[in-house]
């Protein structure tokens, strides 16, 4: 059995995993992300997620009668 000088010494710098066997954590927050394709004339006006976003929310409290009044 190796003392623990010898195994603080078989560390390597790097190591590489195979994340193809890596199962999902199920501790983790069940959120799932929705995923939007842009038209690329649209795409060009928005970089970024934070973005659309920001828009999206502006729609959405301008709507009479929404329910995201409710939500904020």
């Amino acid at each position: 059995m190796k003392n623990k000088e010898d195994s603080e010494h078989d560390m390597l710098t790097e190591y590489n995993f195979d994340y193809s066997k890596a199962k999902i954590n199920r501790f983790a927050i069940k959120q799932s992300p929705i995923t939007v394709t842009l038209d690329a004339d649209i795409a060009e006006v928005f970089k970024d997620s934070e973005a659309v976003n920001r828009a999206l929310r502006a729609i959405l409290l301008a709507l009479p009668n929404s329910q995201f009044h409710e939500k904020t």
